[in-house]
């Protein structure tokens, strides 16, 4: 699409020379041809290094676009993101190409496996399961009924996943005009699931938008748990039933979620950390401590506070 097309698209200003855009991208990591945005001068220290072609940028930030980038002007540039995904989203069904099924792998009736995916020796697909169209499954993993894999996923060896989970579902991502409408934001990321995983029934983990949503190896997700987009597990975490990771969050290796703890996105929890169940994480933590409560609090704090309550109560 050309500039001059996106600029008539957000009725925004055109000027100068004209492009083609092949794409949207972060600005860390966009490349020629495609084009970011920046919305706040915290971000604006990114604005230097970056080698998208084109930047959506308010009107304050314009100055801070590096010679060779063209500068659009927009009021609200992640709004203007949000209505141009629209045009750059990938599309559902790809090009009609054989899944690439190995003679070792068993994909029972009922299941689906979409064009150009593979399925690595000794995988076992279950009836009902649905795989979307470039996806690719290591060995000796087992993927049980109704179990749904977005396009794109790419999945290790020895990955169990339970049934009716969703992988690579679009996250949950808008932006607001000013009369309250809400903008999708369409996800062109996509879910890394390393080897030795377990993923548990009815538990959703979203794409990205850009780069992955990555579970790293040997970490185990119980039944209903929600894990947003862009998000990082580490190796050999534990996420307990019904905990919900906002988006752009990063567990460390080894960190235990309690049953129904939340975290905040865009947070960082150290290697070795523990929440205990409903803790709410409202801030980055340090590794290698036990965490409770909300707003959050070192464990042994939390149990100090509670027993002051009770005595407190207890005497009155």
């Amino acid at each position: 699409m050309k500039i001059s097309e996106i600029c008539k698209i957000l009725g925004a200003k055109f000027s100068g020379d004209d492009m083609d855009i092949t794409g949207l991208n972060s600005l860390d990591i966009a490349g020629d041809g495609e084009l970011s945005y920046c919305d706040s001068p915290k971000n604006a220290k990114f604005l230097k290094n970056t080698k998208a072609s084109a930047v959506l940028v308010n009107s304050a930030l314009t100055s801070d676009v590096p010679n060779g980038v063209k500068a659009v002007a927009y009021d609200n540039p992640h709004l203007g993101f949000a209505i141009l995904s629209k045009y750059f989203a990938k599309e559902l069904l790809r090009d009609n190409k054989p899944a690439l099924i190995s003679d070792f792998a068993k994909v029972m009736s009922g299941a689906y496996v979409g064009s150009n995916s593979k399925v690595g020796n000794g995988t076992l697909i279950m009836p009902g399961v649905f795989i979307g169209d470039n996806v690719e499954i290591g060995q000796n993993c087992t993927i049980h009924p109704n179990a749904v894999i977005y396009n794109d996923t790419k999945i290790g060896d020895r990955v169990e996943i339970h049934a009716n989970a969703v992988i690579g579902s679009d996250g949950f991502g808008y932006a607001h005009t000013k009369d309250g409408r809400h903008i999708k934001i369409y996800h062109n990321g996509n879910v890394i699931i390393e080897d030795d995983v377990e993923i548990g029934a009815c538990t959703t983990i979203d794409r990205s938008v850009f780069k992955s949503t990555i579970i790293k190896k040997g970490t185990k997700i119980d039944n209903l748990v929600q894990i947003g987009h862009n998000c990082e597990l580490g190796e050999n975490c534990i996420v307990v039933s019904q905990t919900g990771i906002s988006g752009s969050t990063i567990l460390g290796r080894n960190v235990v979620m309690g049953g129904q703890s939340g975290t905040a996105g865009h947070l960082v929890i150290g290697d070795f950390a523990q929440c205990a169940a409903r803790a709410g994480v409202s801030k980055s933590l340090d590794g290698n401590k036990n965490y409770a409560g909300h707003p959050i609090v070192e464990l042994k704090e939390w149990l100090r506070l509670n027993a002051k309550i009770n005595r407190f109560f207890k005497d009155n």
